[in-house]
């Protein structure tokens, strides 16, 4: 059977499936199972599928994604973000868009603890926009800094997605987790400049606070009981990691008993937060080792089909510039991101990137980086951006979804322009994990 044949039959009946709303895992192994049938040789392609599923399950390279979700797991169920938030919104004052800033702030120390995009939003959202609408903010204002500081979780450890990427894609986990810290942190102050210059510009769209005056200890006091020593949750996990002392998996778990630590010396943790922070952490873990086991095989149908040679060879043809090809996988990336979530998009794409961008020498890093920027922007890309609709979930009822489209623009633009840089100057991305372990 011809190479482009099987590429197209596979990943269009895996689009067809998650079009009709089968569950990724569900769908990605459904493709994989007829595809290791057809392609592998009959009950072989099925033995060869097993063998490879447990083969991926066991690899221990994987033990970072559970701990890294339970982590922020622990910091949400015992509510120690929310009280977190309120602390910041104390030490911010006399600044254009206050409130957005706050947002901005609170959403970039939250994405460098709990690596969730959805709880992330969700619970900025909740706590941050009924105040801000009822304060006079502009919903642009409100709403857009909300998603877009979200969607920073993907970039900075604990990013459980990181760690998806770097084991689909071979691509060093502990690099790659140090290399969104870079582009997260530009991000966040570009977020931050847009704000105040639009303030100033329309103090319409954001109007002046009325400040209470309080005594500096009442200001600060908060923020040195709920937000510094969540500083040591991040100087564990990062620390370790860029000083070359602890594995991507020590790491985590380093992180998950500091949060455990933290959660009970706010006197926040019980046996049935715990509960139920164990119980959203094996959900998702499930989710993600059901798609990890069928991905092996998935790539090993195409390039036992031929696909990924032919298609590299195709490509090779043309004699494009190693340049060219990362710009067109980021066009299909944005494309993609419009309208399937991001677990998807690496199931479609990894298994033809990564041998093609081998084939180019591209850097495996930059890449990576790459990767997490497009999910990134997919979260918050009409029609289907996940974080999207977290927004008209937590918004109130007359906020209708062309206006959490169009408060999510600006924000899309200053990414797209931090990917342009990403690509550009690759040592955004490189540099820090170039670091690790000196």
């Amino acid at each position: 059977m011809d190479w482009a044949l099987i590429l197209t039959l596979m990943l269009g009946s895996l689009a067809v499936l998650l079009l009709i709303g089968l569950p990724v895992a569900f769908a990605f192994i459904a493709v994989t199972t007829v595809g290791a049938y057809f392609v592998l040789g009959g009950e072989r392609g099925i033995l060869q599928l097993a063998r490879n599923s447990a083969q991926s399950v066991a690899n221990f390279q994987l033990a970072p994604i559970p701990l890294f979700i339970l982590m922020g797991e622990i910091l949400f169920q015992t509510g120690v973000a929310h009280r977190a938030i309120d602390a910041i919104e104390r030490v911010v004052t006399r600044i254009p868009g206050r409130m957005s800033v706050v947002t901005i702030f609170g959403g970039t120390i939250f994405a460098a603890l709990s690596g969730s995009t959805i709880a992330n939003t969700a619970m900025l959202g909740g706590t941050l926009l009924p105040g801000m609408l009822k304060r006079g903010y502009h919903p642009s204002m409100a709403m857009g800094p909300i998603m877009a500081s979200g969607a920073i979780a993907m970039l900075i450890p604990p990013s459980a997605l990181a760690v998806l990427v770097g084991s689909l894609a071979g691509i060093s986990i502990a690099g790659l987790l140090i290399a969104g810290v870079l582009p997260a942190l530009l991000l966040a102050v570009l977020f931050v400049a847009y704000v105040v210059g639009r303030s100033i510009l329309d103090p319409k769209v954001a109007p002046p606070d009325v400040y209470e005056d309080m005594p500096l200890r009442d200001r600060w006091t908060p923020f040195a009981i709920y937000v510094l020593p969540l500083t040591v949750l991040f100087a564990v996990v990062i620390g370790s990691l860029l000083a070359g002392i602890a594995t991507p998996t020590e790491s985590a778990a380093l992180g998950s008993i500091t949060a455990v630590i933290i959660g009970a010396a706010y006197r926040a943790l019980s046996w049935e937060k715990m509960g139920r922070a164990l119980m959203e952490t094996l959900k998702l873990s499930v989710m993600i080792l059901f798609i990890i086991a069928a991905s092996q095989t998935f790539a090993q149908v195409l390039s036992f089909s031929g696909a990924t040679n032919g298609l590299i060879n195709a490509i090779n043809a043309v004699d494009p510039t190693p340049l060219m090809v990362l710009l067109g996988m980021i066009a299909i990336l944005l494309f993609l991101g419009c309208f399937i979530d991001q677990v998807s998009m690496l199931m479609v794409t990894v298994p033809v990137f990564v041998p093609l961008a081998g084939a180019m020498e591209i850097n495996e890093l930059t890449l990576g980086v790459v990767y997490l920027l497009t999910m990134e922007i997919g979260l918050l890309t009409p029609p289907f951006g996940l974080l999207l609709f977290v927004m008209r979930g937590v918004a109130p009822e007359e906020i209708r979804m062309p206006q959490i489209y169009a408060s999510v623009m600006p924000f899309l633009l200053i990414k797209l322009f931090v990917l342009a840089l990403v690509v550009w100057l690759p040592g955004i991305g490189t540099w820090l994990p170039g670091l690790m372990g000196r």
